[in-house]
């Protein structure tokens, strides 16, 4: 893929780009790591070629088989609170969806293993990350909920659809200090929460409402 295809033309310009980056420093993100890195990814490949030119409005569009890329504003509100937590090396994503998140990922720490349960949606995102010469992301066909504990224990965890509760697995992959950041609730209402491991269990802190799918068992 040229670059004149990553940089974009028209409604995927840098103009365009620049103006969801403002957007997003109205909206409270500070971190400028992360501003960087999403100012220079193109999401708009990372949408149905006929949602190109809605790629860098401020919202979650669908992306087939009932899911959907998130909005950059709580792409970039995740990251930024899983960069506070400190140096990150090993982060494991739950859900890769259309792969967006995961690539901004892959730019802030040394390596991105990520879990799909949805086969179609992890060979498009691959393809993705192959178009956009990013190495350091592993991926993983196989329920999300589960994990992946051989590679444990990971410094952070991101998870992108919403289980009812915390779930005790991924928080036992999580190196003691490390963070976790997800949502969680039920289809009506939900919260995102940060989850701090400890030696004797993890601190939990509540943050704000947000609106995720559901994180569902098994694969496809």
């Amino acid at each position: 893929m040229s670059s004149t295809t990553h940089r974009g033309i028209g409604m995927t310009s840098q103009r365009t780009r620049e103006r969801l980056i403002q957007r997003l420093r109205d909206e409270g993100i500070q971190n400028q790591n992360v501003l960087e890195v999403m100012r220079n990814t193109p999401r708009h490949i990372f949408v149905d070629e006929a949602l190109a030119s809605r790629a860098y409005e401020d919202t979650a569009l669908p992306i087939g088989q009932g899911q959907t890329i998130s909005q950059p504003f709580i792409v970039a509100r995740m990251t930024e609170l899983l960069m506070d937590a400190g140096p990150m090396e090993t982060v494991l994503e739950v859900g890769t969806g259309s792969g967006y998140q995961t690539a901004i990922l892959s730019k802030l720490v040394k390596r991105v293993y990520s879990v799909e349960r949805i086969k179609s949606l992890q060979l498009l995102a691959r393809k993705r990350f192959q178009e956009l010469h990013l190495r350091n992301i592993r991926l993983h066909h196989r329920d999300g909920g589960m994990g992946l504990p051989e590679y444990a224990p990971f410094d952070g965890i991101l998870v992108t659809a919403a289980p009812e509760g915390i779930p005790r697995s991924l928080v036992d992959q999580l190196r003691v200090g490390g963070c976790m950041i997800l949502p969680i609730g039920n289809r009506s209402e939900q919260v995102l929460v940060r989850v701090t491991k400890t030696r004797n269990g993890y601190e939990k802190e509540l943050l704000e409402q947000v609106i995720f799918v559901p994180l569902l068992g098994g694969t496809l």
